[in-house]
């Protein structure tokens, strides 16, 4: 099942489930819990990021080729590092450029989002995939000098500005997607392809990460996990590719859709 989460005619956030030729119905309960499919077509005045986060965990240098291309070692264990809820974004809502703290290092990282579906800790890899909602595209935008150079060594603070985690078009249910790490992901800016990869060439794949992030850690429902991102960044491009106002970027996942958002 493909779950949109919405804003309907009266400003009340609800979930429909995607049918035939772009319908949807709409879903009574949350997917986090149990749903059920009525045969109300849904309302939808503007489509929102498929989940309102409780937290968001992200994982970098994890897919080998983008490890080799930014000069990093992915090291013994995973790179994982935060950003704050208030950086979620809607699909086709813009990507801010940050006025007031500037950035002349804009740039993209489109990622496969896990989405947590059930309280969790000290989770083995062979029952991480029972924890799961379900997934969606998600762009791990990153103000790079302040990431690399202003934020004190470390990532937060260049990744956690307002917008800087578009996440959609939907969340895509287990049921769908049996393997998550047999994705084609791309990446494009104003139409240009500039990441072209495959979740297989994750350095620790879903289960890894869930197993990873849970050890004596709560991962809440609505939990998000960013699981890294494939080659082809700005940054690796000579020369340096950053974003501008009026760019586009799409972030597409084999089986879940496209996720586009402007830049301003």
């Amino acid at each position: 099942m493909k779950i949109i989460r919405y804003e309907d005619s009266s400003r009340t956030i609800q979930y429909a489930a995607e049918r035939a030729a772009g319908s949807y119905l709409r879903i009574e309960g949350k997917p986090f819990g149990k749903v059920s499919l009525t045969q109300e077509a849904a309302s939808i005045r503007r489509i929102l990021a498929p989940a309102a986060p409780v937290a968001i965990w992200c994982i970098g240098q994890n897919y080998r080729q983008h490890a080799t291309e930014v000069g990093m070692n992915p090291g013994e264990y995973p790179v994982a590092f935060m950003k704050s809820v208030n950086t979620v974004q809607h699909p086709g809502e813009p990507i801010l450029i940050p006025s007031h703290a500037g950035t002349s290092e804009l740039d993209y990282e489109g990622e496969l989002v896990v989405v947590i579906g059930k309280s969790c800790k000290d989770v083995s890899r062979e029952r991480a995939f029972d924890f799961v909602a379900g997934y969606a595209c998600g762009n791990d935008v990153s103000a790079r000098d302040w990431q690399l150079k202003k934020g004190g060594t470390q990532w937060c603070r260049g990744k956690s500005f307002d917008s800087f985690a578009p996440i959609g078009p939907c969340l895509v249910t287990p049921d769908e997607i049996t393997n998550p790490n047999a994705l084609r992901i791309q990446t494009t800016v104003n139409g240009r392809v500039m990441q072209d990869g495959n979740t297989a060439d994750m350095i620790r794949d879903v289960p890894a990460l869930i197993e990873f992030l849970s050890q004596s850690t709560t991962l809440l429902p609505g939990t998000l996990i960013f699981t890294g991102t494939p080659h082809g960044v700005g940054m690796a491009q000579k020369p340096p590719l950053w974003l501008k106002p009026g760019d586009e970027v799409s972030v597409t996942i084999e089986k879940i859709g496209t996720l586009t958002n402007p830049v301003v």
